[in-house]
């Protein structure tokens, strides 16, 4: 791989790096301990030699952490380590991950710590670790058991739901601050309630909802794939079961995005963000990519080793990248009266065609439109409800 060559002096670019931007770090790389059928990361071994070794070196944490922390320039630095599995790195990795941003850290600035796991190795050590050192744990969770099963088994071809379902009630036992993302497939989208209310009885009170959507090397699609009218009546299904009931006590971030957008005009999640480009992926041997959807020849940047960090994201490749999601954009998506909420989507799903014959419109395209439809009238109600309280809030007291 080449990295992508930086516009005219290399302080340019630095001088161009965002004041925040995320790194979703891979410290085993596309290495794990299941073989779920839907995802979409485990092909990204092929980038490297058959005998490569996916694990971080000391080395490697070391410069990223100095190099992130000092890049940044707002209150909060947050590390998100995925994979893979990152839990394969041991637990004592992550304590020296911890003593770095200690040594690190400037003052005024907070560090978090978000990690992303299939749950099978944690134990009572591991989330005693978690909890003790504020990491906020991402439990992949696809529903009850014949759902969660179909796709997420192990190399073996065995089903994991127990292990996965132990990990929940540990990470609850331990006061582990976390959450589930649930990959809403196929399988488990014809079924909304049983999925919703499944979280909600196990005591899950932040969900993630991600649609898997992928093409086979022909173009096809994958037969995991969710479609979009399934996506939509997903949406709704739970939207409503959300409003009536949980509303207040349990965070769904899809929805909690949308109402960002009604109130405020910005989404939370950067799939439905005006731009993309601050977002990165970091593979284990010091790889930079412009996203962790885009860990590809075409989308590699540099190594952090050779050039900066700051350089990297900085760079002309880059912000292009993020603006080629603005500047793509088909008539049927600038006319559409959801681009606020929507922005088109994330890249990687434009894959779809407008009856116009408009280009990479979003495969998920009907399926958000029907749940923004269908969400409309509440969030408009939800809004407004928000800005009288905020309103009120603000009002300086009076005496008499």
């Amino acid at each position: 791989m080449n990295p992508k060559d930086l516009p005219g002096e290399e302080g340019a670019a630095v001088s161009r790096c965002p004041r925040a931007f995320h790194v979703i770090i891979k410290p085993t790389g596309s290495a794990c301990n299941l073989d779920c059928r839907y995802c979409f990361y485990l092909p990204k071994k092929a980038l490297y030699p058959p005998d490569t070794r996916f694990r971080m070196s000391g080395e490697v944490l070391e410069s990223f952490t100095r190099q992130y922390i000092e890049s940044q320039q707002v209150p909060v630095a947050t590390f998100y380590w995925q994979g893979g599995e990152p839990t394969l790195m041991g637990a004592d990795f992550f304590r020296s991950a911890v003593e770095l941003q200690r040594k690190y850290r400037k003052r005024g600035l907070r560090v978090a710590n978000a990690l992303q796991t299939n749950g099978v190795l944690l134990g009572d050590e591991w989330c005693r670790f978690l909890r003790e050192n504020r990491f906020l744990a991402g439990l992949s969770l696809d529903g009850p058991a014949r759902y969660h099963d179909y796709y997420r088994v192990s190399h073996g071809g065995n089903p994991t739901f127990k292990q996965a379902r132990r990990a929940l009630k540990l990470l609850q036992y331990h006061g582990v601050a976390h959450n589930v993302l649930c990959v809403v497939n196929r399988m488990n989208a014809a079924a909304p309630l049983d999925v919703y209310r499944f979280f909600k009885r196990e005591g899950v009170s932040h969900i993630q909802f991600i649609p898997a959507a992928g093409r086979m090397p022909d173009g096809g699609l994958t037969e995991w794939s969710v479609t979009p009218e399934l996506w939509g009546d997903f949406l709704c299904g739970v939207f409503d079961d959300w409003v009536c009931h949980d509303m207040g006590e349990i965070d769904v971030q899809i929805f909690e995005s949308a109402l960002e957008s009604w109130y405020v005009g910005e989404a939370q999640i950067c799939s439905h963000a005006e731009i993309c480009g601050a977002c990165l992926a970091l593979e284990h041997n010091g790889d930079l990519f412009s996203c962790d959807h885009f860990v590809d020849v075409d989308h590699y940047l540099g190594n952090i080793m050779k050039t900066p960090l700051t350089a990297l994201v900085g760079s002309e490749f880059q912000r292009e990248f993020g603006r080629v999601k603005q500047d793509g954009l088909g008539a049927s998506c600038r006319q559409c009266g959801f681009l606020f909420a929507c922005n088109g989507g994330c890249p990687k799903d434009r894959f779809a065609s407008a009856a116009g014959g408009d280009p990479e419109l979003n495969y998920l395209c009907a399926g958000y439109k029907k749940f923004y439809s269908h969400a409309e009238k509440t969030m408009i109600v939800l809004s407004d409800s928000l800005e009288r309280r905020n309103q009120l809030e603000s009002f300086p007291d009076t005496e008499y």
